[in-house]
C-alpha cells in the first residue's frame, strides 16, 4: 500500500450498527432521516431509511 492510499484508510471511520426499528411504510420518512443526517453529523450519528415488504426499517449507526 502506497502513502496516498494509506492516507485515505486512515480517514475512513468505523460505522457501528446502533439500532434499528420496522415502522408502517410512510412516504415523508425520508425527510425525516435527512434531517437527522444533517444535524446530528457532529455527533457522530449516521441514520439509514431501507423499506422491505410493506415496512421501512430505520437504522441508526455511529461513525468513528
Amino acid at each position: 500500500m502506497d502513502d496516498q492510499q494509506m492516507k485515505s484508510t486512515d480517514r475512513q471511520g468505523k460505522i457501528e450498527l446502533i439500532a434499528t426499528q420496522r415502522v408502517g411504510v410512510n412516504g415523508e420518512l425520508y425527510k425525516v432521516v435527512d434531517f437527522l443526517n444533517k444535524n446530528l453529523k457532529e455527533h457522530r450519528l449516521m441514520f439509514g431509511l431501507t423499506k422491505k415488504e410493506d415496512k421501512m426499517v430505520i437504522s441508526v449507526y455511529e461513525v468513528e
